[in-house]
């Protein structure tokens, strides 16, 4: 059995409002001292660097080629002059000015930390610490490199600074080259590319207008695209690919998780699901939550219009210090999705059909044994995967995503057979979906090249185990920072009793690790294979006719295409105590 698999990372009182607004505090997230002190640190040898760097162009090398064609460069700059462009060079140097940079960082921070339906704490920290440290490294450049600016005439006025380095190119570089990286961690769709190109395009159009001005030499152009960019890398490692800082107050002063005995108790908001929630098992919540301390929860009922996202963004506004989820998978995904980033604890109440998240996190299957265990825990951070698709609009999940038979019974599982029967409801609707088409899906993994496959299902996991105890997906962990893929492609009853064997000896095993992802030919050896198993951190799957997908158990409609990508240590989640 081939595998290709990454390194893994080892009733109340008072209104709602009035309850969620009555207990907050503030507390820094956890590993802030220490990040800080690596930004720091880096940032003195960047500092160190440019102004080595500066002393170089200005001293030993000035006599050097390339350094000696940089006038002639600038006088031609200035014999090319138009009323055009001379204007167009205004409105361009105007994007790296300091009053500019300062409104457009502010602005969006502030729209990523407000905006209800993000909130992005963490890349507005991003942004607004790389611009910052941007400019308190130019500011050491220019007081301890001495260069004067071209021998030109300049159209703007001459600021009391060195020429080395660009202050507007490094400022714009680390604005707008900043944002890119926003735009490519989040948004979705044909415009993610074009949207982050034309913004890294800024910076080299501020240059240049430097350049045409008269105000820099090349090099000194280069230097501000240097520091902008060392700036980006230095933040962008510590807190979007290490995130040694694991969570940030909210708006609301809702602190970060914290440790079993760290935790006090707080406003507490339970988002259940009324139709699979009564009122006697709500009472028991209750009282289990009163137990452990967290004494008047306001219970939010989710709606057809509005399944639990709405009620969640409300609660972390309001001062929420824990979330409870009482419902099935959907209801769990849609207020999973909605609490990313918060750093607000979540405690899983499993009330649905399936319960996958639940069942895998070991949590027990009884609504209130499973909360007493979880408040009886502490906090552990988990994964989540991002999905989207042609019709599928970008969301989070939290079990699985998947496309062919998996989806078509899900499609064809009767709902009055889950509220009776239970899971084995999806039993008897696989019998039926058995002889669904097998199809044709082209996947790209990790920017690996594209491979071709049959496939019966394919099916993605932070989690591998499904109802009946099944293991789909043996080396899948929600905490190791990737995602796994399961293409299954049986062919006759032989073919499905080897890819029982398969899935059966996987079980509690994982496949052997590997740097880089290694795929077996194409050809009839390939067709025996019944099962592949792969690990990734971003998957393109594109069908070559249109699939019924699922998203946690619910069907999404059919398509032709599914993006999938993991975002690492997303969710905070309250365990017992023996969960890893």
């Amino acid at each position: 059995m081939p595998t290709a698999v990454p390194d893994r990372a080892a009733g109340t009182s008072g209104s709602p409002t009035e309850a969620l607004g009555s207990a907050r505090s503030f507390a820094l997230p956890r590993g802030t001292g220490r990040t800080t002190a690596r930004i720091g640190a880096l940032t003195a040898c960047q500092a160190a660097l440019m102004v080595g760097m500066g002393l170089l162009i200005t001293g030993p090398a000035r006599g050097l080629w390339p350094l000696t064609a940089e006038d002639t460069v600038n006088e031609r700059l200035e014999q090319a002059r138009t009323g055009t462009l001379t204007t167009l060079s205004s409105i361009a140097s105007e994007a790296g000015n300091t009053l500019t940079v300062i409104a457009v960082t502010l602005l969006t921070c502030l729209g990523l930390l407000l905006i209800p339906r993000l909130p992005m704490w963490r890349q507005a920290i991003f942004l607004a610490v790389a611009v910052s440290l941007q400019s308190l490294v130019f500011l050491a450049i220019t007081e301890s490199v001495d260069r004067n600016r071209p021998d030109v005439d300049r159209l703007d006025a001459s600021p009391p600074t060195s020429s080395y380095t660009s202050g507007h190119t490094g400022a714009a570089t680390a604005l707008y080259a900043g944002l890119a990286v926003v735009a490519l961690s989040r948004i979705r769709g044909p415009w993610r590319r074009v949207v982050a190109g034309l913004l890294l395009l800024l910076p080299l159009i501020v240059g240049a207008a430097r350049l045409y001005r008269g105000m820099h030499h090349p090099t000194d152009v280069l230097g501000g695209l240097a520091n902008g960019g060392l700036s980006l890398l230095i933040v962008g490692r510590a807190l979007l690919v290490d995130r040694s800082v694991t969570a940030a107050p909210s708006a609301g002063g809702v602190p970060a998780a914290r440790t079993a005995d760290e935790r006090r108790p707080g406003t507490t908001a339970v988002i259940l699901n009324p139709t699979v929630t009564d009122e006697a098992t709500r009472d028991d919540l209750r009282q289990i939550l009163e137990r452990h301390g967290h004494r008047g929860p306001v219970f939010l009922e989710t709606t057809a219009d509005d399944p639990g996202a709405g009620q969640t963004a409300r609660a972390v506004r309001e001062g929420a210090t824990l979330v409870v989820v009482c419902g099935g998978d959907g209801t769990v995904r849609t207020v999973a999705d909605a609490l990313a980033e918060s750093g607000v604890p979540l405690a899983i109440v499993p009330c649905g059909t399936g319960n996958l998240l639940a069942r895998n996190l070991g949590l027990p299957l009884s609504p209130t044994a499973a909360l007493d265990a979880a408040l009886g825990g502490g906090p552990h951070r988990l994964d989540l995967g991002r999905i989207e698709g042609d019709g599928l609009t970008a969301t989070r999940f939290a079990a699985m995503a998947g496309a062919g038979l998996d989806a078509a019974m899900m499609e064809h599982t009767d709902p009055r057979a889950k509220a009776h029967l239970g899971w084995p409801a999806y039993a008897l609707a696989a019998i039926g979906t058995l002889r669904t088409p097998r199809m044709r899906v082209t996947i790209r993994l990790d920017g690996s090249p594209a491979i071709r496959r049959t496939a019966r299902m394919v099916l993605v996991g932070n989690v591998g185990t499904v109802q009946g105890g099944v293991t789909l997906l043996p080396a899948a962990r929600p905490d190791d920072g990737l995602l796994d893929l399961l293409v299954l492609d049986p062919r006759g009853p032989g073919g499905w009793l080897r890819a029982v064997r398969t899935l059966l000896r996987g079980r509690g095993k994982s496949p052997r690790p590997s740097a880089v992802h290694t795929f077996p030919a194409d050809g009839a050896d390939r067709r025996r294979i019944p099962v592949e198993f792969f690990a990734f951190r971003r998957a393109e799957l594109t069908f070559d006719t249109a699939q019924s997908r699922e998203l946690d158990g619910d069907p999404v409609g059919p398509g032709r295409r599914l993006s999938a990508e993991v975002e690492p240590d997303a969710l905070t989640v309250l365990l017992p105590s023996r969960e890893k």
